[in-house]
């Protein structure tokens, strides 16, 4: 017969295996409060140890970075939706700075400025994790800015030219195809093994959306890399977006590829960050941006360069875009970033609203690095093409005052009318060098001169492809880096006036 005692032992004894598992655990850290929240940032007191830039986390795993240290009180950036955060809300120390996720996994998806994906494709396994502010490689390190990177469009590759490494700055008014420039230089790499990382700072969504499906279009979102914080992002997202995105880009480059990254754009990363300084109580200055709005753009874009083949050979290439205002360059930002970076793409919106497509105005442009980042059958055939735009140009605005002109002058005025017409270019319809330069030299050589504008298009379709069928060898050759000798010049010159005469009836007349 079964006792109490032995009843109640087994009814029990599971209650007191489970107790004597159960020990009492201490996390042990450091917790501050929220003094206030505004949009953006944060108010906290109750650290007595915390680093600058170091990572805090509020309630909900929203993220924050202090940002002013001041004896009783922190400025936070808050790293998200502020509206869950309350004043009594606890705050803990992470212990670590800002960093992010890096790694080939990352290629063809689209993260936050954390490194979060935000396309639904779920999680990333990362091969490493970088912090988002790190030091630009020394001045010993760094390689001269010698092997181009091919953007597709004439105008660039022949007056303007990017080379691998470079800091190249495309500015203009708003709505004249700056993101336009940027992509195509992304589409334009689909052979190249460049790395293409865009960074959208503060764009609408549905600009974002034209730019992924341009992307996943043509092919080149599964070499791409996608970093949003949109406008309705949290500032602070938009603050530390472009640096995430060239830490990602530093992966590359220290494994020794090449990396393109597209900052979209740095005038909106300007205001994000001018709207953290004042909430955070710091001294405004030239246009209400804090004193140090040089030294955000500077630390970012030095982080661009090509590296010695004894450090790894890799580079970071950049083309930050910045929008200026009723075509005023000489604007606070954008002339902060004309002397950060290594030469500008100007689009004008004169050019744009006649048509001129891209609408870039050469004689506003420049390439601080110049012939050294193009190929020596480039060099050859466009060295003199901005000079000689530039006299047409000047000679255009002189002609429109009604002055009679003698027979030279006419004749500059076709040629350079033509050239104009030889580079305007459709939205993706990119072009390999050897076609460029076809183009480039019937234009430039004359052979296009007895055209009407109108018909200067199909003319240099005719051109291209003469020399495509019937000389690929020499097209092979100009790929690879050969230089254009004179005798090459005239045989593709032949070639092309050839194919000109049958497709006309008639004679392509040309300089020599």
């Amino acid at each position: 017969m079964t006792s109490i005692h032995d009843l109640t032992h087994d009814l029990f004894a599971p209650l007191d295996t489970a107790l004597t598992q159960i020990a009492p655990s201490v996390e042990t850290g450091e917790i501050a409060r929220i003094l206030s929240v505004a949009s953006g940032v944060a108010q906290v007191a109750g650290f007595t140890d915390l680093h600058a830039d170091e990572l805090v986390r509020f309630a909900d795993d929203v993220m924050g970075i202090a940002s002013n240290l001041r004896p009783g009180r922190i400025g936070v950036i808050v790293l998200g939706d502020t509206d869950r955060l309350r004043p009594g809300d606890p705050v803990r120390r992470t212990g670590r700075v800002v960093d992010v996720p890096v790694g080939d996994a990352f290629l063809g998806r689209i993260v936050d400025g954390l490194g979060r994906p935000i396309d639904g494709g779920g999680r990333i396994d990362a091969a490493d994790r970088h912090p988002v502010e790190r030091p630009a490689p020394p001045i010993m390190h760094r390689a001269p800015v010698s092997v181009p990177l091919q953007t597709g469009i004439k105008a660039v590759d022949a007056a303007i030219p990017v080379g691998r490494g470079q800091r190249e700055l495309i500015l203009g008014d708003r709505q004249t195809g700056k993101t336009t420039i940027a992509v195509e230089a992304i589409l334009n790499q689909r052979d190249s093994g460049v790395i293409s990382i865009y960074c959208a700072i503060g764009q609408r969504a549905s600009a974002v959306a034209r730019v992924l499906k341009s992307l996943r279009d043509s092919g080149a979102m599964a070499r791409t890399i996608m970093v949003v914080a949109g406008g309705d992002d949290a500032p602070g997202l938009q603050f530390i977006a472009p640096y995430a995105a060239t830490t990602m880009a530093e992966h590359f480059m220290a494994q020794g590829r090449d990396a393109l990254i597209v900052y979209d754009d740095l005038t909106r990363h300007a205001r994000a960050y001018r709207e953290l300084s004042l909430l955070l109580r710091r001294p405004p200055g030239r246009e209400a941006y804090p004193g140090d709005i040089f030294y955000i753009h500077s630390r970012l874009l030095e982080r661009a360069t090509r590296l010695r083949d004894e450090h790894g050979g890799g580079s970071i290439t950049a083309l930050p875009i910045v929008e200026t205002q009723a075509q005023n360059i000489s604007a606070f930002i954008p002339t902060n970033l004309i002397s950060i970076t290594d030469g500008q793409i100007y689009l004008s919106p004169d050019l744009f609203e006649k048509g001129h497509l891209p609408a870039i105005d050469i004689g506003t442009s420049v390439s601080r690095v110049g012939g050294k980042a193009q190929l020596p059958a480039f060099r050859s055939v466009a060295g003199s093409l901005r000079l000689m735009y530039s006299q047409f140009e000047e000679l255009e605005s002189f002609a429109r005052f009604g002055t009679q002109l003698d027979d030279e002058t006419r004749r500059k005025l076709a040629r350079g009318q033509r050239v104009r017409a030889v580079l305007r270019q459709g939205e993706h319809d990119l072009l390999p060098v050897p076609d460029q330069i076809a183009g480039l030299l019937a234009a430039t050589a004359g052979l296009f001169d007895d055209l009407d504008p109108e018909d200067v298009a199909s003319a240099e379709a005719t051109a291209q492809q003469a020399a495509r069928d019937s000389l690929p060898d020499l097209c092979a050759d100009i790929e690879t880096g050969k230089p254009l000798s004179g005798d090459d010049r005239d045989l593709l010159l032949d070639t092309m006036r050839q194919a000109l005469d049958q497709r006309t009836g008639g004679r392509a007349d040309g300089d020599a």
